[in-house]
């Protein structure tokens, strides 16, 4: 009976060492619970404004119910714009103004545009990872997103982009351009 409890935890020894060897698996805070829908919109809005070719960053639709819509880079630039806006709120500085009509930034070309572009998700990138529990229902209040809490800011500013994004969506298709988040892998 010995032999075989004896032989039985042997046999069990290689069992056990293969479950310690695993790595522990990161624990998840605030910030890299949202961090990957932030990084998703961030990939997906930078590829289009990057798909869209120069000439067609006028492109404005015309057709149905698109009047007084804003051109491809006026779209591009109001993002932009919008993310320092939220993302100044939840950091308790004054965000830019006018973001509705494209902010202060003198970004124009399609170059300078994608990279103010990717500068604003950059430095919401950075915000985002200061959210802990202990600071993302501090009150947060400015002209974007009005009375909130930084968690709500940040949802907010992950809605905001998405929606834009949908809207940049049609106007790649409408001028025969595949989104690159909608290309075959």
């Amino acid at each position: 009976m010995r032999v075989a409890f004896l032989l039985a935890a042997i046999l069990c020894l290689p069992l056990a060492a293969a479950g310690q060897d695993k790595p522990a698996a990161p624990a998840a805070t605030m910030a890299s619970t949202i961090e990957p829908w932030w990084t998703v919109i961030t990939t997906s809005f930078v590829s289009a404004a990057e798909a869209m070719p120069a000439d067609n960053y006028d492109f404005r639709p015309k057709d149905g119910a698109f009047a007084n819509a804003r051109t491809f880079a006026e779209q591009v630039k109001h993002v932009a714009c919008a993310n320092y806006g939220f993302f100044n709120e939840i950091e308790k500085k004054t965000p830019p103004p006018k973001c509705d009509t494209g902010g202060p930034s003198p970004a124009r070309t399609k170059d300078e545009l994608v990279k103010y572009l990717k500068d604003s998700f950059d430095y919401a990138h950075g915000v985002l990872k200061q959210l802990t529990p202990s600071n993302a229902l501090d009150p947060v209040n400015g002209p974007y997103g009005g009375a909130s809490t930084r968690l709500g800011i940040i949802t907010l500013a992950v809605w905001h982009a998405s929606d834009h994004y949908g809207q940049i969506v049609v106007y790649l298709r409408m001028n025969n351009i595949v989104p690159p988040a909608s290309q075959p892998r």
